[in-house]
């Protein structure tokens, strides 16, 4: 969908992070680390979806600084795509990488439970971004480079929600292990 590029600026993404932990441990502050994250992908990242990332994770970062409690994470991602929002403009049903993140949102909202536990909301947010990237194969682009292409050539789910959904899926891995 769109000109093709989200494989390629998703493995770019991927090879500079690569090299950025190569190159020393990261910052293990929850908002430094994000913060950096957010930096990184605006430079190296490119196309759209690297704006998107770095504008949802400048806004997380801020959301979790001086926060380290569960619930400061539901409240990061909702600060995150509150911000992708605004400056993108897509909604929620528009087929759009949004469509995953806000479902993993809603999900991440049971850490705002006494009793929550990080891995098995983590793994119900991964699990509705999933979902969701699968039913953008159904919907109508509203918004983004797939909404430039009629529905009829739009066969396959959004690739931006397929790779949220990817991100989210590494991101859990990597804190199970």
């Amino acid at each position: 969908a769109g000109d093709g590029d989200c494989g390629h600026t998703h493995a770019r993404a991927a090879r500079a992070i690569q090299e950025w932990i190569r190159s020393g441990p990261p910052p293990t502050a929850p908002d430094q680390l994000l913060s950096s994250l957010a930096d990184l992908l605006l430079e190296k990242m490119g196309g759209s979806s690297g704006v998107l990332y770095g504008l949802f994770l400048t806004a997380a970062a801020r959301s979790l600084h001086n926060r380290h409690d569960l619930p400061a994470w539901a409240d990061a991602m909702d600060a995150g795509i509150k911000a992708m929002q605004r400056y993108g403009g897509a909604e929620p049903g528009d087929r759009t990488m949004l469509d995953s993140l806000w479902a993993a949102g809603q999900a991440l909202q049971a850490l705002h439970s006494p009793s929550a536990e990080l891995l098995p909301v983590l793994a119900t947010a991964v699990q509705s971004a999933e979902v969701a990237a699968e039913a953008t194969k159904q919907m109508e682009a509203g918004a983004g480079r797939a909404s430039y292409i009629s529905s009829a050539q739009l066969l396959q789910p959004d690739p931006g929600a397929v790779a949220v959904a990817a991100v989210l899926r590494a991101v859990m891995e990597g804190m199970k292990s």
